[in-house]
């Protein structure tokens, strides 16, 4: 199915809630809405669905206008952040609706291939009432994918559940939406959920889409810095910077001799993903190697990485190392990184240097 979204805005009394955007999410795959609370991606996503009309613009299925068309007359499979089941109904019933529906055959058995996929086999016989509310979101889930329609709107549907489960089912959803054929849009507000499910990425701020693209490119390539900013976690390191001919010159007398284009003259910001900091022996001889002294002003352990905020001469810093370490509020530690890691911004906030290609961005 291919849906398009032509020149759409949403505007509720005397506020813009979608400014004008244009979006054509790929026909068979995962679009991730990316964005922070209230950025517009429940507000797209009504419009997809049919919940919502737009205040002006088009939606288009398959090239047929549907504006305006509701819900109930589309055939689109929804889950929310808070979970929706048929409490006179068990899990089995519940999961099963979608399939008798449409006549469906083998129907335990897909019920039950769909229970085992999303753990919970186990709860059957179980009305939803009887279960928490990490098991009823899982049930909504198997129902959403047992209607198997065209397209599939998710908004942050793993939001509720416990952390481990969480990690378990993005895979479990990410090989799910990948063997399936159906339009799936996913909004998330986490960075790691949109890398973890590929496809392609939309990133939303406050009502407009700033970029849209296959995942991998637009968190290599940010055009923006507030791109970035909505696609990095932890935050991505930016520092305040001069550029010159000779490259770019940070805080503390710091120079990066970047390859820029002639044009870009006087301040920039320059990118470092917390990721891309190493301490210890490092690459700083190789080519392109850096070496920076900053301070530990805290040392964090989330899971099996360890997160170190720094101060240096160039600015606040945040490293991500992997594995547990410990050190010492006040120590002194070299950091290191290499230049072909490295974002840069011009004045306006528009990426002009990313890692990897190297090349400006148009």
């Amino acid at each position: 199915m291919q849906l398009s979204l032509e020149r759409v805005t949403k505007k509720v009394g005397a506020q813009t809630w979608l400014y004008e955007m244009s979006i054509a999410p790929r026909p068979g795959a995962v679009t991730v809405l990316l964005g922070a609370t209230q950025s517009g991606k429940t507000s797209l996503m009504r419009l997809m669905a049919g919940l919502d009309a737009p205040s002006s613009g088009r939606v288009l299925v398959d090239g047929k206008d549907v504006t305006g068309v509701p819900v109930r007359e589309r055939n689109v499979a929804m889950v929310y952040q808070q979970f929706i089941n048929y409490p006179s109904l068990t899990v089995a019933r519940n999961i099963a609706s979608p399939l008798r529906l449409r006549g469906a055959r083998h129907v335990d058995e897909q019920v039950n291939e769909l229970a085992d996929k999303l753990h919970i086999s186990a709860f059957l016989d179980r009305y939803p009432s009887e279960l928490s509310g990490g098991q009823q979101q899982r049930v909504a889930l198997a129902r959403a994918l047992a209607k198997n329609a065209p397209l599939m709107l998710l908004d942050e549907p793993l939001v509720n559940l416990d952390y481990k489960l969480r990690e378990e089912l993005r895979e479990e959803l990410a090989q799910i939406f990948a063997a399936g054929e159906s339009t799936v849009i996913y909004a998330t507000t986490e960075p790691g959920e949109a890398l973890l499910l590929g496809g392609h990425t939309a990133v939303l701020d406050a009502g407009e889409l700033l970029q849209y693209g296959p995942t991998a490119e637009v968190f290599h390539a940010p055009r923006s810095l507030r791109v970035a900013r909505a696609f990095s976690d932890p935050p991505m390191n930016l520092l305040p910077g001069k550029a010159s001919s000779a490259g770019v010159q940070l805080g503390g007398g710091l120079a990066l001799p970047l390859d820029l284009p002639p044009e870009v003259q006087g301040d920039v910001t320059v990118g470092l993903r917390a990721s891309a900091l190493t301490v210890g022996a490092g690459h700083a001889a190789e080519p392109g190697g850096v070496e920076l002294a900053a301070r530990i002003v805290l040392a964090e352990i989330a899971g099996s990485d360890t997160f170190v905020h720094l101060e240096s001469p160039a600015g606040e810093l945040v490293a991500q190392l992997t594995g547990v370490h410990r050190f010492a509020l006040g120590e002194l530690l070299v950091l290191r990184f290499n230049l072909s890691q490295l974002h840069v911004f011009d004045a306006a906030g528009d990426l002009v240097l990313a890692p990897h290609s190297r090349k400006t961005q148009g």
